[in-house]
């Protein structure tokens, strides 16, 4: 089993950047697919990011392709989420969530409390 803990979230002008980090303990973090979804106010949880366990690949949703950027760094237990471009539309509370075994862009099992980001225009 997996522990996530989600940091970096905030409040952000339109344009501006953040960097999210999840922080994983337990089980060796390698042997997981890790990725980022967002959830807004009255919508549904979304998918926005994943990424391999080895870091060689990663999927993005169509939304933030270009302006989001998934990373991890195995060493340190952590994956990251590199915002870029940030729209209002971006505002939502943000889930690092992992699974066992191979990259995919839904059917994670453990999953962090979530951290806020806040885009103002």
């Amino acid at each position: 089993q997996v522990q996530l803990v989600e940091s970096g979230g905030g409040l952000v002008q339109a344009g501006g950047s953040l960097r999210l980090s999840c922080a994983a303990s337990g089980r060796t973090f390698s042997v997981y697919a890790m990725a980022w979804f967002r959830q807004a106010p009255g919508k549904e949880r979304e998918f926005v990011a994943a990424i391999s366990r080895s870091g060689g690949s990663t999927a993005y949703a169509d939304s933030v392709k270009g302006r989001f950027t998934a990373s991890r760094d195995n060493a340190k237990n952590t994956v990251y989420l590199h915002m870029n471009s940030l729209k209002p539309e971006d505002t939502a509370v943000y889930y690092c969530a992992a699974r066992l075994g191979a990259i995919h862009r839904n059917e994670y099992h453990y999953w962090g409390l979530g951290t806020q980001v806040t885009v103002s225009s």
